[in-house]
């Protein structure tokens, strides 16, 4: 599960530091606008109940796929690549969950 609000920040960080001001002529405040309605309205019906998600967020949505490997661009930074050899391969493997609660 990623961390919301983190997420966000993560994001912005990336978007920064890659020199992106726009992405196809949107801005980054637009970008990271957008980001934060698919992480904090993300909401499906079930029956009757209607379900918000309010840790992670949804699992098979492609931005998801986006946002983790972005996440994971951060944590790679400051964890790892300071820490393996020249001649040492580094991977990763992600399996991404999402929690749901009813209101």
């Amino acid at each position: 599960m990623l961390p919301q609000d983190e997420s966000l920040e993560i994001l912005e960080e990336f978007l920064r530091e890659h020199h992106y001001e726009k992405l196809q002529g949107i801005p980054i405040r637009v970008i990271l606008q957008l980001a934060y309605l698919v992480l904090k309205e993300t909401a499906f019906v079930d029956g009757s109940k209607f379900y918000r998600q309010i840790i992670g967020d949804a699992m098979g949505s492609p931005f998801t796929l986006t946002l983790a490997n972005i996440f994971m661009w951060k944590w790679e930074k400051n964890a790892i690549y300071g820490a393996i050899g020249s001649h040492e391969i580094y991977g990763w493997y992600a399996i991404i969950y999402s929690s749901f609660c009813s209101i």
